[in-house]
Order: C-alpha cells, then structure tokens, then sequence
C-alpha cells in the first residue's frame, strides 16, 4: 500500500515535470511565431513604407511632368505671341520704309541741288534743310530764296495726308549779337513757327504740325569748328510715327499707357 502511495506521487511529478516541459515547448514555440508574425508585420509595414515613397516620388514627378507641360505651353505662347510682334513690327518697318523712299524720291531733285538732305536718325525720318538756305543770320524771316524751297517742300508733303511732321529748329552755340530774340532758343522756335505758318498757307493741315525749337541743344556736329556750327544750323522736318507705330508701354501699377521719356525737350508750339 505504501509503495503504491509513491508510485502515484513519482506519477503525479512526473506529469506535472512533462507538463511544465511541454508548457515550456509551447510557451517556446508561441514566442517564435510572435517573432516570426512581427518579422512579417515590420517587412510589410517597410514595404508600405517603399511604396508609400514610391507613390509620392511619382506623385512629384507627375507634378513636375505637369509644370514642364504648363511651361512648354507658356513659352510657346509667348513665342507665338513675340513671332506676331515680330512681324507686325516689320510690317510697320515696311511701310515707314515705303514712306521713306516715297518721300525721298518725290524731294529728289532739292536733295540733287544740295536743298535739303533726307535721312534716318533717332528711327526717325528726317528732311533737313541748312538755316542758310532758309534765313538771312539772326533772322526768322523766309528769304526769297527760302520761301521758293519751303514752296517745293509743301508740295510733295501735301501728298502725305495722313502723317504728322515736327517743324523743328536748330542753332548752333554761338550767342546772339544784336538781335530782337532774347537766344538761339527763342531764335530757333521762331524759325519753326515762320516755317510751319509757311506750310499752312501752303495747303499743309495745321493738325498735321508741330513747331518745336531746340536751340543748341540737340546738335548734330561738334560747335568747334565753323563746319560743324553751319551743320547744326537747320530746320528739320521730322515725320511723327503714328500711334499704332509706337509700342504701348504699360504701367503695371496704374494700367495708363505711360509715354516714352525724351531726352530733348524743346520749346513747342502748336
């Protein structure tokens, strides 16, 4: 009876040693599919993380592709846009030409006989005649001989209706002697209004003139010598461009359309 009594304790320590060891497997054997289940979980989550980059990283350079299309769509109307300027501008080039040489080759004859020079200057058309030619010295009186020159000149600019020209006078540096003027700019704008009066009688539209002096200040020679002063000496007949000829400067800030400064600024009269 004893031995019966061990004989079920060495049983019942038996079982509970194997079933330690067998709750220890267990125990063992859950941790390492925990570890494997967290191994899976951190490859997936490092997955979703690469991917979630990847998306991103393609999301930028979809953005990018797009900007690069918006730009290329941009600049290509602006090419257009500048291609139409271009054009528009050399076709306002053409036609200042076409005047040019309409007017040049009506004036022909004084420019042969040493009256009157036509040239371009400051992109602007010039018919420039020497004040000798015009005017007795310190005068603002048309001698005969200018009256018959400022005759032929009206002639051929009454064929050009539609433009505006500057009557535009000009002195060299030397002050005046005795002379009703009080200087060279009152002298010059004088000679601009007897010769633009000169015009109107002639048939010339007064809308279509302006009378400006400028004096000595707008030289086209050096004052040192004798030449360069009888240069600067002149009445110059400068055709306006007109409106649609100029560029429309803008001003952001104000939406006006602002005028292009002048570097000159003679007296004018209307």
């Amino acid at each position: 009876m004893r031995a019966l009594g061990w004989t079920f304790v060495i049983l019942v320590a038996a079982a509970f040693i194997g079933g330690g060891f067998y709750a220890k497997w267990r125990y063992d054997k859950f941790v390492g599919q925990l570890a494997q289940c967290r191994g899976q979980l951190d490859e997936h989550t490092a997955k979703l993380a690469d991917a979630a980059a990847e998306r991103d990283r393609e999301k930028n350079a979809r953005s990018e592709t797009e900007k690069a299309v918006a730009d290329t769509q941009a600049n290509l109307t602006t090419t257009k846009a500048e291609l139409e300027e271009l054009r528009k501008s050399r076709a306002e080039a053409e036609e200042r030409l076409a005047a040019f040489n309409a007017m040049t080759a009506k004036l022909q004859k004084m420019i042969d006989t040493g009256k009157l020079k036509v040239m371009i200057r400051k992109n602007r058309m010039i018919v420039k005649m020497p004040a000798e030619v015009l005017f007795a010295s310190g005068k603002a009186d048309l001698s005969p001989e200018g009256q018959a020159t400022m005759a032929e000149v009206g002639a051929v600019l009454r064929q050009f209706i539609d433009r505006r020209f500057m009557v535009a006078g000009h002195t060299d540096n030397v002050p005046l002697g005795e002379s009703k003027y009080s200087g060279n700019w009152e002298l010059s704008t004088a000679r601009a209004v007897t010769v633009t009066e000169f015009l109107i009688k002639n048939g010339l539209r007064p809308t279509n003139l302006i009378a400006a002096g400028y004096g000595e200040f707008d030289p086209v020679a050096a004052n040192a010598t004798p030449q360069g002063r009888q240069e600067n000496r002149r009445i110059e007949l400068v055709l306006q461009p007109n409106l649609d000829e100029l560029p429309k400067l803008i001003d952001k800030n104000k939406g006006a359309v602002a005028a292009p400064a002048s570097t000159n600024t003679p007296a004018v009269a209307r």
